[in-house]
C-alpha cells in the first residue's frame, strides 16, 4: 500500500479564543466522519507524504488519526489554507 497526501473538506469552527477546531471530515466521494475529539494541536511535518502545518491529533470512531492544516502563503483573500490527511491507496 502507498500513502499519499489527500486533501479533504473539513467543517470547522473558531472557538471564542480564536482557535480553529475541526468537527467533521468529508471525502471527495461524499463519505463523512464526525470528529469525536481533538486531543492535540501542534506545528509538525507530515513525515509520510511531505509538507507541514498544524497537526491535529483527532479521534474518529474510536481511532486516533492525524489531520493537517496547511496554511496558505498568500496573506490576502479568502483562502487561508487547506486540510489534508495521509491516506492509504492500493
Amino acid at each position: 500500500m502507498k500513502i499519499v497526501k489527500t486533501y479533504v473538506e473539513v467543517h470547522a469552527r473558531f472557538d471564542s479564543s480564536g482557535k480553529l477546531i475541526p468537527e467533521k471530515i468529508v471525502w471527495e466521494d461524499g463519505r463523512s466522519y464526525e470528529i469525536d475529539r481533538v486531543s492535540d494541536i501542534r506545528q509538525a511535518a507530515a513525515m509520510k507524504v511531505g509538507g507541514q502545518g498544524d497537526r491535529y491529533t483527532i479521534t474518529v470512531n474510536g481511532q486516533q488519526r492525524y489531520l493537517y492544516f496547511e496554511r496558505s502563503t498568500n496573506i490576502c483573500g479568502n483562502t487561508i489554507g487547506r486540510w489534508f490527511v495521509e491516506a492509504k491507496v492500493a
